[in-house]
């Protein structure tokens, strides 16, 4: 198998230190910069890695004579964001139909910030000024354990004068995300670092919705115009379908990747946008998630996978795992063994079949979206359920190369699980960076 060695890559990408330096304290992998920086603050979606990272790589990569940037678990936008500041061309994919309407609103920040300002401010005044909503119904139950009545009676008038006032302008939607951007904000029960509402758990500080919401339009119109005045070039795009076929990107349009795929770790992420996705009436509850998220997702956690667990032999067969076969095989027979001593509960066995699978197809759809010298970065971490490892990082490599790709070399920027307390299980674990070359 062709696989270059740590040498060479680390001489392909200078600034890239040997990794027992590189790993120290090396947050580049992570989404913490991201929450105080400009426009990417706009909607906290914890999953991703760093805004200024992704920036330096894409600079680097155009002095490369790179011009093309996809990412195709676009997420919010880090990338496209960035690319658009780097001046290159950017498409980014997205499947969660919430997320990808949060990214589609940051590649606004264009837009006329006066008109903007007016029309939130707009908003806000009918909001106040109207009288509160006789509901006929209760409020969903996520709702009425998330906000006090009259907190969520605000948010509603809210909610309500944006939908009069809709007029799918460029300032219409930058006033829906604004109003998206506080619920959490508004809400005195506890959320976690991932985007699960806990409402048992209560927090110390709680802002008023309508003071919330005027701040916030303060908040995205300082951000967009300071965007403006900055150098930037050609408008991104971001498509909202399923990584797995990228059928809208053109072939050989790419030159450069920058992604990171959903980890095989359980998260589940139709799960993490819920709470808005039911203040939108979206969806009435967690059953929803299934046909109107989870189906459009790469397989990560097994509340995708129910149905389907007694069909884990046949998707092990298929022709695109074959790299990875034997291995693959034992782990989710391992897997199959080991969840019968938890109860029978967890489908980690299917999981990871449907994963790789996807993720084999994601690399068929990468390698004809890219042109024969593209570099591909996968920001990506391994996975242990049950305690039985799995080598995703090495995997997705092999399923990599099959797919048509040169070579990949992982670099490690950090370790996960070494702090055991209330782990479910003690196998060290790391994160970092799949570089693979067309």
């Amino acid at each position: 198998m062709a696989r270059s060695n740590t040498a060479r890559q680390l001489s392909l990408y200078p600034e890239v230190v040997e990794p027992a330096v590189a790993v120290k304290a090396d947050t580049t992998s992570t989404f913490t910069d991201n929450v105080s920086l400009p426009i990417h603050r706009w909607f906290r979606y914890s999953a991703g890695f760093s805004a200024v990272w992704a920036h330096a790589l894409i600079e680097r990569e155009k002095a490369n004579g790179r011009r093309t940037v996809l990412d195709p678990f676009s997420g919010s936008g880090t990338t496209v964001l960035e690319a658009e500041q780097c001046g290159m061309e950017a498409i980014g994919v997205e499947a969660h139909p919430f997320v990808a309407r949060v990214g589609r609103v940051k590649l606004l920040w264009r837009s006329d910030v006066e008109a903007f300002k007016r029309f939130g401010h707009r908003i806000l005044d009918h909001a106040m000024h109207r009288k509160p909503e006789a509901r006929a119904t209760p409020p969903p139950p996520l709702l009425a354990k998330c906000f006090p009545a009259d907190v969520l009676a605000k948010l509603y008038s809210l909610r309500t004068a944006w939908q009069e006032q809709n007029d799918e302008s460029s300032a219409s939607e930058l006033s829906w995300l604004a109003l998206m951007s506080i619920l959490r904000e508004c809400s005195p029960v506890g959320t976690a670092q991932w985007q699960y509402v806990l409402p048992n758990k209560s927090k110390a500080k709680v802002v008023d919705p309508y003071e919330a919401f005027g701040s916030k339009v303060l908040i995205f119109a300082g951000d967009m115009q300071a965007r403006q005045w900055m150098s930037h070039g050609p408008q991104a795009r971001l498509i909202q379908e399923d990584a797995r076929f990228c059928t809208s990107v053109p072939d050989g349009w790419a030159d450069l990747v920058v992604t990171s795929p959903p980890y095989a770790n359980n998260y589940d992420y139709a799960d993490a946008t819920r709470l808005e996705m039911t203040f939108l009436g979206d969806i009435n509850g967690w059953g929803d998630l299934q046909t109107s998220v989870r189906d459009h997702l790469v397989r990560s956690c097994t509340q995708h996978v129910g149905p389907i667990s007694r069909q884990t032999d046949e998707i092990l067969l298929d022709p695109l795992l074959e790299p990875i076969r034997a291995e693959i095989k034992d782990v989710c027979a391992k897997l199959a063994v080991e969840r019968e001593s938890h109860g029978g509960k967890k489908q980690y066995h299917t999981m990871v079949a449907c994963y790789f699978s996807d993720l084999a197809k994601v690399w068929v759809a990468l390698r004809r979206a890219t042109a024969a010298n593209c570099l591909v970065c996968f920001v990506i971490g391994d996975s242990a359920p049950y305690g039985i490892y799995v080598p995703v990082d090495r995997w997705l490599g092999d399923l990599a190369v099959a797919a048509g790709f040169r070579s990949y070399n992982f670099e490690k920027t950090r370790d996960r699980n070494i702090k055991w307390k209330n782990r479910k299980h003690r196998v060290p674990l790391h994160e970092g960076r799949l570089w693979v070359e067309g």
